[in-house]
């Protein structure tokens, strides 16, 4: 494990260029390599924004924190995921499920006018759709193209990501529909990600990497039996017979005690044949 930094070049509304140096944090390796990406500037004000909906909602612009009202910041995620323009009557309506046609726009424009207000359009109006400026950095976004990348075949070269983005929920404290099955969809691409991450460091011998992901894997999905798998392959991949054999002890427990069931075929066959993969996997 290693940390390191960054140094990237900020645009600020004035015109004026600075430097900003970021730390890594925790990084492990990764089977493909890290795309470089330019700093997201807003169009209609040159103004770097991030927006964060993993684990919470945060908005940044330029550095500084943006402080906006519940009812505004629905209205941002709720762009932010659908990912492409949308008519303002399908928004109103998912936003405000419960409430008449013509008070759910209304409270739309309300939103939108506290939006514009605050000095940040980070959405992109027109008279009928709705769309947040491709400019604004969604971690989300990019979450999705970094376990996109996990799952293709033929990856590139291992590099250093930042594991913190694949171990995240989306906005956990929410509990509108739309978000929930936003949060599962996300869910199941990560947790598949990190199963393909694992195995491939342990393939390319990167073991304690490797542990590293199959861990996060498990934490994120304990009753997960792929993660559990690709552990105990890590561990006959190092030699461990003995730690692959408490990792599948410890995942029969769980199953047997949460769900009364016991592992399947393929956990049992990874087990049974242990004296031979410890050698030859």
């Amino acid at each position: 494990m290693k940390s390191a930094e960054f140094r990237s070049t900020v645009w600020f509304g004035n015109g004026e260029r600075g430097e900003r140096i970021v730390g890594k944090g925790l990084l492990v390796a990764a089977a493909f390599a890290r795309q470089k990406r330019a700093p997201h500037l807003s169009a209609s004000t040159g103004v770097r924004v991030k927006l964060t909906l993993l684990r919470t909602f945060e908005l940044v612009g330029d550095g500084t924190a943006i402080s906006l009202p519940m009812s505004v910041q629905r209205v941002v995620a709720f762009i932010a995921l659908c990912r492409q323009p949308r008519h303002r009557a399908y928004v109103a309506g998912c936003l405000w499920l419960d409430t008449p046609e013509e008070r759910a726009q209304a409270n739309l424009r309300s939103a939108l006018w506290r939006l514009r207000r605050g000095g940040y359009p980070l959405i992109r109006a027109t008279a009928s759709q709705l769309q947040l400026d491709p400019a604004v950095e969604v971690d989300l976004h990019e979450a999705e193209a970094l376990a996109a990348s996990a799952l293709e075949d033929g990856a590139g070269p291992a590099a250093d990501v930042d594991l913190a983005a694949l171990d995240g929920d989306l906005l956990p404290d929410w509990y509108d529909e739309w978000v929930l099955l936003e949060r599962e969809r996300f869910r199941q691409l990560r947790l598949r990600a990190l199963d393909s991450l694992c195995d491939r460091l342990a393939r390319a011998g990167r073991h304690r990497e490797a542990l590293e992901v199959g861990h996060a894997a498990v934490a994120a999905e304990p009753l997960r039996e792929s993660a559990h798998r690709a552990l105990v392959r890590v561990h006959l991949a190092e030699g461990n017979a003995a730690e692959a054999i408490r990792q599948y002890r410890l995942f029969r427990k769980l199953v047997s005690e949460q769900l009364g069931i016991e592992p399947s075929a393929r956990m049992e066959a990874l087990i049974q044949g242990i004296d031979a993969s410890v050698t030859a996997w």
